[in-house]
């Protein structure tokens, strides 16, 4: 097993010393879970008091709530992953363990193209694996895809409701401030129309655990040019609403 770089060792054995069903009891929650990272939306879902409770998952920066929300007459699982692979890949392993089987991911990326424009969607196909999260659950690879049943709901959803998108890779790193300018240029002549730091990592346990997974992004900061563009992306309070609810429309469709 060993190789010059630890990150290639690769171990295909399907059990750890710790498997997330132990800390993690199966219990009665939704099939169906959104995954997003806008805190404000599920802030305002609360406020609205629209969310229930089933279970927090604890870490050592605090409590990652679990919830539910009905939609229609059906029932929708909802949570906040955190930021950067490592995490993410947790409490997905957490909500898998706890039941929900068909996840799709909403969130915001920085774009490669400063033709993106802010707010405009974009459907994950897969994520280069920039990223060290993936390799503990797959092979050494370059790209690991979406759920391709999870990356077609999302562009009928989108398509449907008259929301402008693209379909592309995303390029996923831990480092956000070693986003260097070649980087940027090669990740883009390979495909990868954002950056972000969770979706490779989510993808490879998705696939290692057997479950369905898809991604949605909005362009958020421009990273295409000599400087750093920020563009207000954290402010488009609109398009996060209406992602989610693509999101979860498209997740219900599974």
């Amino acid at each position: 097993m060993r190789r010059e770089a630890p990150i290639l060792e690769f171990d295909p054995a399907p059990a750890a010393v710790i498997e997330p069903s132990r800390y993690n009891r199966r219990i009665d929650v939704a099939e169906h879970c959104v995954v997003t990272f806008f805190q404000d939306v599920i802030d305002g879902l609360a406020a609205q008091q629209r969310l229930r409770m089933v279970k927090s998952i604890r870490s050592e920066i605090g409590l990652h709530p679990l919830y539910e929300i009905s939609l229609d007459g059906r029932r929708l699982a909802l949570i906040h992953p955190g930021v950067g692979a490592p995490l993410a890949a947790a409490l997905l392993e957490s909500v898998i363990a706890r039941g929900c089987r068909k996840f799709v991911v909403c969130g915001g990326a920085g774009v490669l193209d400063s033709a993106i424009a802010a707010g405009q969607a974009i459907v994950l196909s897969g994520a280069v694996r920039d990223e060290g999260t993936s390799y503990h659950y797959l092979p050494p690879g370059r790209v690991v895809e979406a759920s391709p049943e999870a990356t077609a709901a999302l562009e009928a959803v989108l398509r449907e409701r008259g929301q402008p998108c693209r379909t592309a890779l995303s390029w996923t790193t831990d480092a956000i401030f070693r986003e260097t300018r070649d980087k940027v240029r090669a990740r883009r002549e390979e495909g990868c129309a954002v950056v972000e730091m969770e979706a490779a990592a989510l993808f490879a346990v998705a696939r290692f655990r057997g479950v369905t997974i898809g991604q949605v992004v909005y362009g958020g900061d421009d990273v295409s040019g000599d400087e750093h563009d920020h563009r207000d992306w954290l402010r488009l309070e609109r398009e996060r609403e209406r992602l989610f609810a693509a999101a979860a429309e498209a997740c219900l469709r599974l």
